[in-house]
Parts: structure tokens; C-alpha cells; sequence
């Protein structure tokens, strides 16, 4: 790999290939996004997916949710990892929120709301259509963007403002596309011969055969 890589030219292939394609949560609307991506914090998409549609046909709208009790949610969401801080956050956020239009799709205001960090509120400005203010750093992207040579360490912050730092701004979708090759072929153990970055990839340059 070169000393100096082209970094926003080297992730074009990458975009490429995870343009426009929506977040393993299934969700319906913001409303639901939202509770989802509190939920999903620590724990897999598949489980949040799973237990997501009777949630909602018990709290359809943030408006529901305004009503709800901690012993009304549990049932709902015991088997969510955290399920006790998620549950009062949940209820705090309605309270604040109120109704679905109401829902802020600025990074100041998602991050001001209970259970919604950085990385989450890149996660529902994506989804949401509105403009990034930063780069979704999950634990694939930690994973990934130091094997790429694209950042280095394992702290998501640290990791979010180099990528920001070297990627514009109208290519910070890079963040999400990172996660889904996370997902699919950059796992524990890599599928190096079939990634799109492997001419560029610190890794895979180190690891010809592939391997860990």
C-alpha cells in the first residue's frame, strides 16, 4: 500500500457498493427508528427486529409512548440487553418529545435526548435524510477502519474525527458503508479476496492469504 493513500478517491468503491442502503434496522418511520436505535445499543439488530412489532402495535407513536410505565414497557422489552436504563430513557424521551413531528434530526438536539450518543444520532440523521454532521462509527467501523489503515486506536470518538478529518463531508457516508462491510465480508475473520478495498487495505497488504 502506498505511504500516502488517496483516501477520499480510495473509498469510492466502497461507497459504491453500500449506496443508499438502508440500516439492518426495520423500521417504518422516525418514531420507530429512534426507539429502535436506543434499543439496539449493546445488543444485535436481529433481536431489536424481532421484538419491534409488538412494541409498536402496543406504543404506535411517540403520542403512545408518552403514556407508558416502566411495567407496561418491560413486557415488551426484557430480553433487550440494559432493557432497565433503556426503559427509563424511552419514557424520558417521550416525555420531552412528545409527538413524532417533534422528533430533531440535528446532531446538538439528538445527542441533548436520553440513551442517543454520537453514533446514534449519526445513525437517525442518516436514515432520516438530513444532512451529516459526522461519521457513524459503530463496533464494525472500529473494527474495520483500523484494518483499512484509515484511522487508527479503538476509540469511536477519536476514530470518528480522523475519518472527518480526511474524508469531505459529502462522503461521510462512509461511516455506514464501513459497517456494512463490517457486517458482511470485513468480520473477526476477513474475507479479504473478495472485499472491494483490498488493493488499498493495510491488512489485507499484510495478510495476503487472509487470516487473523
Amino acid at each position: 500500500m502506498p505511504a500516502k493513500t488517496n483516501w477520499p478517491e480510495a473509498i469510492k468503491p466502497l461507497l459504491k457498493k453500500y449506496k443508499n442502503k438502508q440500516h439492518p434496522l426495520d423500521y417504518k418511520n422516525i418514531y420507530q427508528l429512534v426507539v429502535m436505535v436506543i434499543l439496539s445499543a449493546q445488543d444485535s439488530d436481529r433481536n431489536i427486529n424481532q421484538l419491534a412489532p409488538k412494541l409498536f402495535e402496543a406504543f404506535p407513536d411517540m403520542a403512545a409512548l408518552t403514556h407508558a410505565t416502566p411495567d407496561m414497557l418491560f413486557p415488551f422489552i426484557s430480553k433487550v440487553r440494559n432493557f432497565g436504563n433503556k426503559t427509563k430513557w424511552l419514557i424520558e424521551l417521550a416525555q420531552k418529545v412528545k409527538k413524532d413531528s417533534n422528533i430533531p434530526t440535528t446532531l446538538e438536539e439528538l445527542t441533548a435526548l436520553p440513551g442517543i450518543g454520537r453514533k446514534s444520532a449519526n445513525v437517525i440523521k442518516r436514515e432520516a435524510g438530513a444532512e451529516a454532521e459526522g461519521v457513524i462509527v459503530d463496533l464494525h467501523v472500529v473494527r474495520v477502519a483500523p484494518r483499512l489503515g484509515i484511522a487508527t486506536g479503538a476509540d469511536p470518538k477519536k476514530i470518528e474525527k480522523q475519518i472527518m478529518d480526511i474524508i469531505p463531508q459529502k462522503d461521510w457516508e462512509v461511516g455506514m458503508a464501513m459497517s456494512f462491510l463490517g457486517r458482511e465480508i470485513c468480520r473477526p475473520q476477513p474475507k479479504c479476496d473478495v472485499c472491494v478495498m483490498n488493493t488499498v487495505c493495510a491488512y489485507a497488504t499484510e495478510h495476503p492469504k487472509g487470516g487473523i
